[in-house]
């Protein structure tokens, strides 16, 4: 029997080490000496799993930490499929305050994330805004939001139509009559080079990053998850249990016992050629029709947008369909409204494109984070519609103060808690791209 013992946190600690049998990529697989022990085992190890997983293990060098991954190509992975973006402009303080930490962590990931005897990661971070652009019916909510992001911190900037078309005079703004433009610490990044800078740092500080998928879960008499088992046969005593499994954690909390909202939607991003490089400053644009678009280069870029209700159902992430590109999404909607702001978009050409999934909350779609109400050591990491990476390093940051200390320490991330779902208590963010 496993030694465990009760910290003041509430967390299950126990002091025995664990060695894995390493593997390809960084991964590894568990010792046939199972069964084994982890004080926090964490499901998914995507950007969130994994900044969990660093910032557990550098707040608390004891710990024992594991992260499973079934995919440890990444090769399906949100993080490593996404558009790679953050912003400040936000209608809500805390998630500005979230991502004003996030562009902090990203400047310093080459100090903070380097690991000793290997070059220092390069995450690539461009910070050149993003631009909001709105109709006269959206002015005032641009500007009310303004007015929150400048009291959070932010800086972003108010344009009318002039000041738009000074700035980039390539860019249309006949049908525009305000725009906002984001301050320092908002742009673009490699997402792979991220999560792997945050995986290698975190196997530098002895967390093993397990190739193996947790297919079932078992309850203790206290309530909680008592022990895991995974797809090879290992089963595996558990302090503490962290559902970031992203498109697939409303399975992981049903497996535990729970129900979690979150469901996978498709998302589909295009990368296309202009004929000029007219457009090579442009920022993140976001267009007033919702489709964005950045630069890749000097004419390269790559572009989106949310599908209407009739078009994005939830998707079954265990099926090929749910990463095949809707090519009429560009054809139909995201063409039309780029060369309708710019000459320079009338004529391109789509040169690739791929499909991840966003794990969508519905009900008001920012994250569900922190403990289960009905498994007391299930702690939730999930629904963060498309936000989740610009998110993980205060996400990854709260939630090992949550495991560690009980409550979070810093920024204080407890209106995200689940308990917003049972009292019908939604956080309004009217900025949701």
């Amino acid at each position: 029997m496993w030694n465990w013992t009760r910290r003041n946190a509430g967390i299950l600690v126990r002091n025995r080490s664990l060695s894995c049998i390493p593997t390809a990529r960084g991964m590894c697989v568990l010792p046939a000496s199972a069964p084994a022990a982890f004080d926090v085992a964490i499901v998914g190890g995507g950007v969130s799993g994994a900044s969990t997983a660093y910032h557990l293990a550098a707040a608390d060098p004891s710990l024992t930490v594991a992260v499973f991954e079934q995919d440890p190509c990444y090769s399906r992975a949100s993080s490593s499929l996404s558009a790679a973006s953050i912003r400040h402009q936000y209608s809500t303080s805390l998630n500005v305050a979230i991502s004003l930490f996030g562009s902090d962590f990203l400047r310093r990931a080459a100090t903070t994330l380097a690991v000793d005897g290997c070059d220092p990661p390069n995450i690539g971070f461009v910070e050149r805004g993003y631009l909001f652009l709105a109709g006269e019916s959206g002015r005032s909510v641009l500007e009310e939001n303004h007015a929150i992001q400048i009291a959070a911190g932010a800086k972003p900037t108010l344009l009318d139509p002039a000041g738009v078309a000074a700035a980039w005079p390539w860019m249309r703004a006949h049908d525009v009559a305000a725009a906002s433009l984001g301050g320092p610490g908002e742009g673009w990044f490699d997402a792979y080079s991220l999560l792997m800078a945050y995986r290698n740092k975190a196997r530098s500080l002895g967390v093993s990053f397990v190739a193996d998928e947790v297919v079932k879960a078992r309850r203790g008499a206290d309530g909680g998850v008592a022990e895991l088992t995974t797809v090879s046969g290992a089963a595996l005593q558990v302090g503490t249990v962290v559902n970031a499994a992203g498109g697939w954690a409303h399975r992981v909390a049903q497996m535990c016992g729970a129900s979690l909202p979150t469901r996978p939607h498709t998302r589909c991003v295009f990368v296309f050629e202009t004929e000029t490089n007219t457009a090579a400053d442009c920022p993140m644009l976001i267009d007033r029709t919702g489709v964005w678009a950045r630069p890749e280069g000097t004419k390269t870029f790559i572009c989106g947008v949310s599908p209407p209700a009739d078009r994005d159902p939830v998707v079954d992430v265990t099926d090929d369909l749910a990463f095949d590109v809707d090519y009429a999404l560009f054809d139909d909607i995201i063409w039309p409204a780029l060369a309708n702001r710019a000459e320079v978009f009338e004529a391109i050409k789509v040169v690739h494109a791929w499909a991840g999934v966003y794990n969508m909350n519905p009900f008001d779609h920012n994250a569900i984070l922190g403990y289960d109400p009905d498994v007391s050591n299930l702690i939730h990491a999930a629904g963060f519609s498309g936000h989740g990476l610009q998110q993980s390093p205060a996400v990854g940051r709260g939630l090992s103060e949550l495991i560690i200390h009980g409550s979070y320490q810093t920024l204080d991330l407890s209106p995200f808690d689940y308990s917003r779902l049972l009292t019908d208590d939604p956080i309004v963010e009217r900025n949701v791209v």
